[in-house]
């Protein structure tokens, strides 16, 4: 039998890890969109946002990674990958679906089978929340901005 794993190895700083992520994100970001052009405030060109996006990640990861630096270690919890595949699954048909069935039937897949990663999920609460956000969402999203995606498959 192993001796319990006593926290204060060097991959126990979660804070240091959410960091580094952020700063990789928002400088690939700036790499990929090096190429686009900026623009002003007033006349924003392609790159504007995804630049502003970029560095305010770098601004967080820096910052989250600073106060990180100072906290006490604690133990990083093994992933569970069951839930990871859970909500992949749903977003990936959420894609499928919206293109042939719409986008009710697309955000129903959405949210009912995203809500399996969660364990303490009651149906009654699952069923009220999908049919109050897909009806929030299409009207938000198809009816408000007017996204060219269909509401229902026919």
């Amino acid at each position: 039998m192993s001796a319990p794993r006593k926290a204060g190895g060097a991959g126990d700083r979660p804070d240091l890890l959410t960091a580094v992520l952020f700063v990789g994100f928002g400088a690939l970001g700036l790499w990929a969109g090096r190429d686009l052009t900026l623009g002003t405030a007033s006349a924003m060109g392609p790159g504007y946002l995804p630049t502003i996006v970029c560095w305010l990640l770098i601004i967080v990861g820096v910052t989250v990674g600073g106060i990180g630096a100072f906290r006490d270690r604690q133990e990083i919890a093994t992933p569970k990958l069951w839930p990871v595949a859970i909500i992949l699954s749903s977003v990936v048909g959420f894609a499928f679906i919206a293109e042939f069935f719409g986008f009710v039937a697309a955000a129903v897949w959405l949210l009912l089978v995203g809500s399996i990663a969660d364990r303490d999920s009651k149906l009654r609460e699952v069923i009220l929340l999908t049919a109050g956000l897909t009806a929030f969402g299409a009207l938000v999203f198809i009816v408000g901005l007017g996204v060219q995606m269909p509401i229902w498959p026919f």
